[in-house]
């Protein structure tokens, strides 16, 4: 199949939010509920528009269908969506921060044929020619089996509360290049 990767546009944003939605109802449940799912919709999980706009959020198209979208930031939000509330947008210093990997989803009809891989690579050249040496990230209990496969460090899980007596078990998870 012929992927093709791009820089996502502000004109993206009702396909993005879409594969999102897809993508978390089908393959994150097997390990979350549906109650989870639909908390984190709405606070953790997301597009976080600033990406797009500082340039660092891409999709990967299929005849120009949007199949998976990912990004890094060099601001300090680790994650979160445009709803979450006190976002942190200052930049990071690549000499001491760690870039943030962020809101990768895959197309529940595309997943397991290296749409992500391709964006973590994307990602991850960029944040170096940067200048980071650090990357970080909140991984979903899926997620948190590829970036492992790609070298990132599990730290302890924590619980991410979504209101009402309802939490989310993420993982943070560390990688560093020489």
């Amino acid at each position: 199949m012929n992927f093709q990767i791009r820089t996502a546009r502000i004109s993206d944003k009702d396909s993005i939010e879409s594969l999102i939605r897809e993508s978390v109802q089908k393959l994150g449940a097997s390990d979350y509920s549906s109650e989870q799912i639909e908390g984190a919709l709405k606070t953790a999980w997301g597009l976080d528009t600033q990406l797009i706009t500082d340039r660092t959020y891409f999709v990967v198209e299929l005849n120009q269908l949007i199949v998976g979208c990912g990004g890094w930031s060099f601001r300090d939000t680790l994650f979160g969506n445009d709803r979450k509330e006190n976002r942190r947008s200052n930049r990071i210093d690549p000499k001491t921060g760690a870039a943030k990997i962020r809101a990768f989803f895959v197309s529940p009809s595309f997943s397991r044929r290296g749409i992500a891989s391709m964006i973590l690579k994307k990602c991850e050249d960029e944040a170096t020619r940067e200048g980071f040496r650090k990357l970080e990230l909140m991984a979903t209990l899926p997620g948190k089996r590829r970036y492992e496969k790609h070298g990132y460090i599990a730290v302890e899980s924590i619980h991410y509360s979504l209101g009402e007596h309802l939490s989310i078990e993420f993982i943070p998870m560390k990688k560093r290049f020489s």
